[in-house]
């Protein structure tokens, strides 16, 4: 075979061998662009912790991870009393909540932020559970026209009726105003198989609870309990027949009380049961690394838990330690059918603040916390509380010095002064040592004087110019006379002067003179200090 041939045949071979490893270049490069491009347009697994499609929202927080809501909706009509067919103006107005039917002869009271929305006598707690609307009811009426079957019920004919044996959840809010307005109450939930049963005990306000008429029955009931708070409960129930109606207040006990029980309610959910997210139970105290949540139990359901959206690893039972850890927490039950997710829990570990006034004497210390102080000023110090809550006190500490003051009194001749555990009948200049309620020493420099005021005890009013009048001699510096009145010895005025710089009697009453005798005087003086006093006593009239 001729060289050249070869040497051709050679070229040949080596282009197509490069033609076919660009060709399998172009091809591992294509294959490596379409992976990357499925793994940046790849589905979001909701409980990894990973933002697997490189949005920058893992799990839960990524709208791909859809689960259904923990409310389902309800088979009560309204459920929040949002809809109205009017704006309450005020009491007694359920009528104007959409599709609500007021139960019972007592009526329930209806408010919404479009009209009559608070009622001064019982402000509702905020926020409201959901909306702008709720109701209030009571529970007997006990200060004005006592009635304890005055009880306030409220209902709806369903959207659909509960089917007999299967097992439906009713949750709802309950607000409290203080423990004495809204004491612990048990909450019932009657059920009817006809709509025509509402109203019931029309025109008698002593009918009291739906069972006291035919046609009623307890589908469940709960204590509950509150102080300025709403507070949501649940109750389960399996009817035994349909159920077309509903009734939702107190139960048919008869109290007796000093003031008239009133509730608020709002965000009533009725559905089966299987159709609600799962729910919470708080295991030990907020503060303690210890505190748990407990998810509501749910058959063949496997659990996974949530913080601020994102998967806890490994969190796959349904109780979860928070380990003081803050946040927003959430679990998900699953099942072969459904996946149902809980409403948000938002932990925050419990903060108190304290604010304490201080007073030692100079000779004693404060403990602190680690410190012994013994200097007036302000301190902060942060102190474990016996549930492990972080306590932050502001201290203002006042060493009280030993007080040395000086004290000018006066008092009237014939009287007793007195200051702390001294008397004193006459003038005096001491030094009075005083021991407070700390045991800290004072001293006090004390000078008594006497008023410095004569009241003469007889006057003789026949003109011949020596002591025709009666009148009072002293210091004008010291004290002035505001009034003065003169009574017979049966207690009729006799005369009376008010104001003026220059007060006496001169022994006449309307014009005419008084008989020799003995009459009584009130002088109303006021002192140096401000102080008003009342000066009484004897004047004999001499002729």
């Amino acid at each position: 075979m001729p060289k050249e041939f070869v040497k051709m045949g050679l070229g040949i071979y080596l282009y197509l061998m490069l033609r076919k490893s660009l060709y399998q270049f172009l091809i591992i490069l294509l294959s490596l662009s379409y992976s990357f491009v499925i793994v940046a347009q790849g589905i979001e697994i909701c409980d990894n912790a990973v933002d697997d499609d490189g949005n920058g929202l893992i799990d839960l927080n990524d709208p791909g991870c859809v689960c259904q809501s923990p409310e389902p909706p309800s088979l009560i009509p309204n459920p929040s009393f949002e809809a109205t067919n009017c704006c309450p103006s005020g009491n007694r107005q359920l009528s104007c909540a959409d599709t609500w039917i007021q139960a019972s002869e007592a009526t329930t009271d209806y408010y919404h932020r479009c009209g009559y929305f608070m009622r001064d006598e019982f402000p509702v707690p905020l926020p409201l559970p959901d909306g702008d609307a709720y109701i209030g009811f009571r529970n007997g009426r006990f200060t004005q026209n006592p009635n304890p079957n005055w009880k306030e019920y409220t209902g709806a004919c369903l959207l659909s009726p509960l089917l007999a044996g299967t097992q439906y959840t009713f949750q709802f809010h309950i607000g409290f105003l203080d423990s004495n307005t809204s004491p612990p109450m048990k909450v019932v939930f009657y059920g009817t198989t006809d709509c025509t049963n509402l109203p019931f005990g029309g025109g008698d306000r002593q009918f009291g609870c739906p069972l006291n008429g035919p046609g009623w029955k307890v589908l469940g009931e709960v204590w509950v309990s509150g102080n300025n708070r709403w507070v949501q409960y649940e109750i389960s129930t399996i009817p035994d027949e349909d159920i077309a109606a509903i009734a939702i207040g107190p139960d048919c006990n008869e109290l007796n009380l000093s003031t008239n029980p009133y509730y608020f309610l709002d965000n009533l959910i009725l559905a089966d049961t299987e159709s609600f997210g799962p729910t919470f139970e708080e295991i030990g105290h907020p503060c303690t690394p210890g505190f748990t949540l407990k998810a509501s139990e749910k058959a063949n359901a496997a659990y996974q838990w949530y913080r601020d959206g994102i998967a806890l690893l490994g969190e796959n039972s349904r109780e979860l330690q928070l380990n003081r850890i803050e946040g927003s927490y959430q679990v998900l039950t699953s099942t072969d059918q459904s996946c149902l997710v809980s409403n948000l829990y938002t932990y925050q570990i419990p903060r108190f603040s304290y604010t304490a006034d201080i007073s030692i004497c100079p000779e004693d210390t404060y403990s602190f916390g680690d410190e012994e102080l013994n200097t007036s000023g302000t301190y902060i110090d942060t102190f474990p509380n016996e549930n492990g809550c972080d306590s932050t006190v502001l201290l203002n500490l006042t060493v009280v010095s030993d007080v040395q003051d000086t004290v000018e009194a006066y008092f009237f001749k014939g009287e007793n002064f007195r200051m702390g555990p001294y008397n004193f009948s006459k003038p005096t200049q001491a030094e009075l040592r005083f021991t407070s309620s700390l045991g800290c020493d004072s001293l006090v420099y004390l000078t008594l004087l006497e008023y410095p005021v004569y009241i003469p005890n007889a006057f003789s009013p026949n003109d011949d110019g020596i002591n025709d009048s009666f009148r009072l001699f002293g210091s004008e510096d010291l004290i002035s006379i505001e009034s003065l009145s003169i009574f017979d010895r049966w207690g009729n005025l006799l005369f009376q002067q008010k104001g003026g710089d220059h007060f006496e009697w001169n022994g006449y009453t309307a014009n005419e003179e008084v008989e020799t005798g003995i009459y009584v005087y009130l002088v109303e003086i006021r002192l140096h200090d401000g102080r008003r006093k009342v000066l009484s006593g004897d004047i004999a009239v001499v002729k």
